[in-house]
């Protein structure tokens, strides 16, 4: 199978960006759209924005697109852009979870690198063989757990893997927010009516949302995989079809011990994501809503305060930085983040050089799958009154 967009030249052009779902009303998309100019090396030329052929190529119009680039369905979208000598290369998947499977399989069959929105898909079967096809193809598949391409985030997994904090032992990990306190999926909220339903979102609710978002954190800065957990998932709203709120224990392959807690569901909280991680020699805190500051706590010494491409930032959290230490970065950063090293992995294909290795950090397939056995062995748990499972 070719790679999109492959030359023996050297790239002179911004990447060709293609957009399935993110149409008029959808959040993400228009995320994912800011995200990817941030840094200049993405330009979005085609999009199959609705699955309503109407608000399709209203929303396709909205963003300027050349109306042969607006498509009605991702299919037609695949077939004709892996034509094109200026077709895509790459599309990003922003449509609700029970279509990411399809669009990714029909995207890597035409040859066209995948960067994904989470979870990777609705059950473990479509993601296993996703992921089968997505390492058989060759191409880069990558999935937008943001909160990886914070500089703080990966300067914690550097000092991690270096010793720093010496053998992990403890784990604790949230995600709290309050917009699903009541019944927003009844009030006409887009977001909330598909979060909600399990035809589209899949077997969990908040786990699935947020709950995956701590998981990989946790994964992601201890450099450990979760082998078992035992998870109370409970819905809270009467009424509601997911859970809204969940409390986990985990057991790391490593032997670490941990907890995870993701709600919906938590008055006054708006973006309660934060992770601590202590180990034999130290311990280290990161709070998302705070997300220029990590918190360096040596055994038996006074708390030392790190600031992103400030005092105490490594060469990995520098990478990731655009402006000087005291400017807040975060969330449409932590984005960008994961585009320009996702346009490093493709460029470096098409100028067939080694990508800079700092690029290498932005979760993989494989990542996505471990987010789909996260959420699959959760239910699973719950449903035997919070037994161990393995995932």
């Amino acid at each position: 199978m070719t790679i999109a967009g492959s030359a023996d030249q050297k790239l002179s052009r911004r990447l060709r960006l293609g957009m399935v779902g993110g149409g008029r009303g959808a959040f993400i998309g228009a995320v994912h759209r800011i995200a990817a100019r941030i840094d200049d090396r993405w330009e979005l030329v085609a999009g199959a924005l609705s699955s309503d052929p109407e608000r399709a190529k209203a929303s396709g119009e909205d963003l300027l697109l050349k109306p042969d680039r607006i498509y009605g369905d991702f299919n037609e979208m695949a077939r004709r852009e892996r034509r094109l000598k200026d077709g895509i290369d790459a599309v990003v998947i922003v449509t609700p979870n029970h279509a990411h499977a399809a669009a990714a399989r029909a995207f890597l069959k035409a040859g066209i690198h995948v960067i994904c929105d989470k979870p990777l898909t609705t059950t473990r079967r479509e993601a296993d063989q996703l992921a089968k096809l997505a390492h058989e193809s060759g191409l880069v598949f990558a999935v937008t757990h943001n909160y990886t391409g914070y500089p703080l985030v990966r300067q914690a997994r550097a000092m991690v893997e270096a010793g720093e904090l010496g053998a992990i032992r403890v784990v604790q990990v949230e995600y709290a927010q309050d917009w699903l306190a009541t019944r927003m999926e009844e009030t006409g909220s887009k977001q909330a009516e598909w979060r909600t339903d399990p035809a589209r979102s899949g077997p969990a609710g908040a786990v699935g949302d947020i709950g995956t978002h701590a998981f990989n954190l946790a994964e992601f800065i201890v450099g450990d995989e979760v082998a078992s957990l035992s998870a109370e998932l409970h819905t809270f709203v009467e009424g509601r079809r997911l859970d809204d709120n969940a409390h986990m224990m985990l057991r790391f392959a490593s032997g670490a011990k941990g907890m995870l807690w993701c709600s919906q569901v938590a008055a006054g909280l708006e973006n309660g994501l934060k992770i601590r991680v202590y180990g034999e020699k130290a311990g280290l805190e990161w709070h998302q809503e705070n997300p220029n500051y990590l918190t360096f706590s040596p055994l038996g010494e006074p708390p030392r305060i790190i600031r992103r491409n400030g005092y105490g930032a490594n060469e990995v959290s520098r990478a990731a930085s655009r402006i000087p230490g005291g400017h807040p970065e975060g969330y449409l950063e932590g984005f960008a983040q994961l585009y320009t090293d996702i346009a490093e992995q493709i460029a470096a294909r098409i100028e067939k050089r080694e990508p800079n290795p700092f690029s290498l950090q932005v979760p993989t397939v494989d990542q996505g799958v471990r987010g789909v056995r996260f959420i699959d062995a959760a239910v699973r748990s719950s449903q035997r009154k919070a037994a161990w499972v393995d995932l």
